[in-house]
């Protein structure tokens, strides 16, 4: 086996670690050390703990040092790889980017990548990932980065602004939900055995969360050909994707959806709308889908509420807690991510094709180069080549463009500390669009003293709001 080093910064997970330390121990091949980092230490201590329970495991292939490093320094000295994983800020920050917006009749289902809440978490993000960009840079400069915070593309763009010759991409797993749900239609329409998402071949591109899909095959089945007929009987009752529950999850899990605002936009444009419709919602006027309460209903999703988040939050931690106390018996079996997937297709040990996002250097011609754009690369033998994605309609690249270079705007405006730019990218985000401009200044004001204390040491917040009185 090759012996390797990866640095894990938020290793604190409450749950993806655990994923990601069982994918590790079932990978083979690969073996070595996982640098566990978090400002929460006893989180990572208690991962840690959890790995050596994997390590005993029957089942387990690879065995993991798991050791936890109270700095970042030496958390990546020497590492090889390095998978950056954190919550910028705290459930109070998160509660204002989510419910503030609410007072003005401006709803979001997630708040975390588009809309005021993705420009809220933003702002907290990108000072962070600076400082961790320079650490890379002096300490592990050829390491391989894997980005996995939203906003995702902002904060890929900071870790190449910073140091513009990393290794480094975004992961996100909302096309593989998109995969899993023409999976589903070649099965209903086909009356086939459902096939594994990895049997089929997708053509992506787009930004991240705002991902779609022109060309969709299954051996010689084109799928989206297939998407009329399944949306005939599907449509109006909706449809959720996951095999491990059942089809009106949507109902009562506020992750699950009726991919009816996917199947709403294929309908209005032929192409696929790549990610989860909550995720969708967000990057289009506000009127659309997410006016109300019961237009939020008749589109068959729910939005995640913070309060919410807060439970399921405890609810992990109980569950890690169980697990180290061997309370709770802990799946050594292998996840849908692909994160270990790509680490070993880089060391040279497979090819592997998957949606990941990087500057744009051609791959997607309509949007400006340098943007962080998602598309399909090929992981093989220590590179990642970007494939040049099909051609969208028309009116999806403009959807696209918009929010695209709005993100440029946002990262602008963060890098220089420009409270102008930044509401310019704020005012401009599609959910902002029924908001007059007072009221959208106000809500932007609101929003940033709310969180003030993870911003005040980077812009000059009481300087800027009394100069605009």
């Amino acid at each position: 086996m090759k012996k390797i080093k990866i640095a894990y910064i938020g290793g604190g997970s409450k749950q993806w670690a655990r994923f990601f330390m069982t994918d590790l121990a079932l990978a083979g091949d690969i073996c070595g050390e996982l640098a566990l980092y978090d400002i929460d230490i006893e989180s990572a201590r208690r991962n840690q703990k959890i790995g050596y329970q994997i390590n005993s495991d029957s089942r387990t292939i690879s065995k993991w040092d798991y050791v936890v490093y109270d700095n970042v320094e030496d958390t990546l000295v020497n590492s090889d790889f390095v998978i950056m994983s954190i919550l910028p800020g705290t459930f109070k920050e998160m509660y204002s980017d989510v419910h503030a917006p609410e007072k003005y009749g401006i709803y979001q289902a997630v708040g975390d990548t588009a809309g005021p809440g993705g420009i809220l978490r933003a702002m907290r993000t990108v000072p962070i990932y600076e400082f961790y960009a320079r650490k890379i840079k002096e300490i592990c400069p050829k390491a391989w980065v894997m980005n996995l915070t939203n906003p995702m593309s902002i904060c890929t763009k900071t870790l190449y602004d910073v140091f513009p010759e990393i290794k480094a991409f975004g992961c996100c797993h909302e096309v593989f939900h998109a995969q899993d749900f023409l999976c589903l239609v070649a099965s209903e329409v086909l009356g086939i055995k459902r096939p594994n998402r990895k049997e089929i071949y997708t053509d992506a591109s787009g930004i991240n969360h705002f991902t779609w899909i022109s060309e969709a095959r299954y051996n010689d089945v084109d799928l989206l050909e297939l998407l009329p007929k399944f949306m005939d009987k599907y449509y109006e009752e909706g449809y959720y994707e996951n095999p491990r529950t059942d089809r009106f999850a949507f109902e009562r899990d506020c992750f699950a959806y009726g991919n009816k605002v996917k199947m709403n936009f294929y309908k209005r444009y032929g192409a696929l709308a790549a990610a989860g419709d909550r995720h969708l919602v967000e990057f289009v006027s506000n009127n659309w889908y997410l006016k109300n309460d019961q237009q939020i209903k008749d589109w068959k999703y729910l939005r995640t509420t913070v309060d919410f988040r807060i439970n399921q939050h405890q609810e992990r931690i109980d569950e890690t807690i169980a697990m180290v106390e061997g309370k709770k018996k802990i799946d050594v079996i292998k996840s849908d991510e692909e994160v270990v997937d790509i680490i070993k297709a880089i060391m040279g040990f497979n090819t592997l094709i998957s949606n990941v996002n990087l500057p744009n250097t051609g791959q997607i011609s309509w949007l400006p180069m340098g943007s962080i754009v998602e598309t399909n690369c090929v992981f093989t033998n220590g590179c990642i080549k970007p494939i040049v994605s099909k051609e969208l309609p028309t009116p999806v690249k403009n959807l696209v463009y918009r929010s695209s270079t709005n993100i440029d705007t946002l990262y602008e405006g963060i890098k220089e500390r420009d409270l102008d730019k930044i509401y310019a990218s704020f005012v401009d985000q599609a959910l902002c669009s029924s908001l007059t401009l007072e009221d959208s200044f106000e809500l932007f004001k609101e929003m940033i003293i709310n969180t003030r204390g993870y911003l005040d040491d980077y812009y000059e917040i009481d300087k800027y709001f009394n100069k605009k009185r």
